[in-house]
């Protein structure tokens, strides 16, 4: 029996259990956001190319699709989604500590890989474990906890800034790191008898039939429609988070605190965006919220190729923001839709998986275009990207349950 079932939505027990994955899920994205910032000064000190730094970023993606790839099986066949959430942020958090530590581009490189497989490994099991326990209001649990993402990510680039007034790169990574161990004790502590249920449905599990039912999930036209859209989604995505920080330092000469304001402001239209898209998505179905911020990301990135006047630039930034985190947690709910609860994790990893390994590509692409035709040229290859999702999120079959 679901959570759900028992109590009210309104009810504090209910909301408990959804404010503290979320919480988490903002200090998976605090770890992920801080190492974005720090990057131009990680390039600045140790002279890198547009490259160098974007293949950092290569590495923190391959990290995150390596995770992806057994992390989601190992949770559905254990039901520990609890334990496999705090053990994402454990390792994210240290990680980040080691980054402050170490000097040489190939140790860097590495603590990238760890910080990326942390933040992805996080994925498959709180999403599970909130979709499982909110069927019925998924919709509104994964706005919530996609929400928490947006606000990681907004307070962590203005506080990162706000340090790196006075401080090195290497020490604020440092005081960013303790925000996810604390996370990570408090989940443990408050919801750590919660999986009961779901680690006794995992011991009944019959593998073989585990796999069977896999591989017959994999072979829906829809899973992979939507697996590609939100890859490629994440693709410009990821993109625009490494380069808009290398942009607005290196082009608009901006101070580390604006910058980081700046980057807070495309978080706030996705904190704003998601939680009325997914409560939304639950009343008039996924299809519709998710084609309208597709359009209007679409139209948003093509403008940034487009603008040369600081005010408007950050302006369309915010407004990006609300249209291209709105989607999220919809993306996430309608794959959930479409999944049988004994594959929910094992779904987000292949959702997940696509994910990370497109955007691989966007950081390493982008860092040749930007060092051999500027920065600019960055906008025009991102918006490419969003324009390829545009196009498979039409190419998702209505005949199938994914509705």
């Amino acid at each position: 029996m679901t959570t759900e079932a028992l109590a009210p939505l309104r009810s504090r027990r209910l909301q408990l259990p959804v404010f503290l994955v979320s919480l988490g899920h903002g200090a998976t994205h605090w770890i992920a956001a801080t190492f974005y910032l720090i990057l131009p000064f990680i390039k600045r000190d140790l002279g890198l190319s547009y490259a160098e730094a974007g293949f950092l970023v290569t590495c923190f993606y391959l990290g995150s699709t390596a995770a992806n790839l057994p992390s989601g099986s190992a949770v559905d066949l254990t039901g520990k989604r609890v334990l496999f959430q705090a053990v994402a942020l454990v390792a994210g958090s240290l990680g980040l500590l080691a980054l402050g530590l170490v000097t040489p581009y190939y140790g860097l490189a590495l603590l990238a890989v760890v910080i990326g497989a942390s933040n992805m490994l996080w994925h498959p099991a709180a999403i599970a474990y909130l979709s499982g326990h909110f069927p019925r209001n998924r919709g509104y649990a994964l706005s919530m906890h996609a929400l928490g993402a947006n606000l990681g990510d907004a307070v962590a680039p203005i506080f990162a800034g706000w340090l790196l007034l006075s401080r090195s790169w290497e020490s604020t990574a440092m005081v960013n790191s303790v925000t996810g161990i604390l996370c990570a004790g408090l989940i443990l502590a408050l919801l750590g008898r919660s999986d009961e249920g779901a680690v006794a449905a995992a011991k009944q599990l019959d593998i073989g039939a585990y796999f069977r039912s896999l591989g017959q999930v994999l072979k829906r036209r829809a899973i992979w429609s939507l697996c590609l859209m939100a890859g490629f989604r994440s693709m410009m995505q990821s993109g625009l988070l490494v380069f808009l920080p290398l942009y607005l330092a290196n082009e608009l000469k901006v101070n580390p605190f604006w910058m980081g304001f700046t980057l807070m402001l495309l978080q706030l239209g996705g904190v704003v965006a998601t939680p009325i898209a997914g409560t939304l998505s639950d009343r008039i179905g996924r299809r519709p919220v998710v084609l309208a911020g597709m359009f209007g990301t679409t139209a948003l990135i093509v403008a940034l190729s487009l603008i040369s006047n600081a005010i408007v630039f950050v302006f369309c930034i915010a407004v990006l923001g609300f249209c291209m985190y709105a989607m999220r947690p919809v993306i996430h709910s309608w794959l959930m839709d479409g999944s049988p609860p004994h594959l929910a994790a094992t779904m987000t990893s292949a959702m997940f998986g696509t994910q990370a390994g497109l955007s691989a590509l966007a950081p390493l692409i982008g860092g040749l275009l930007a060092d051999r035709y500027g920065l600019v040229s960055v906008f025009y290859f991102l918006a490419a990207t969003v324009l390829v999702a545009n196009a498979l999120a039409f190419a998702v079959p209505r005949t199938e349950r994914l509705t």
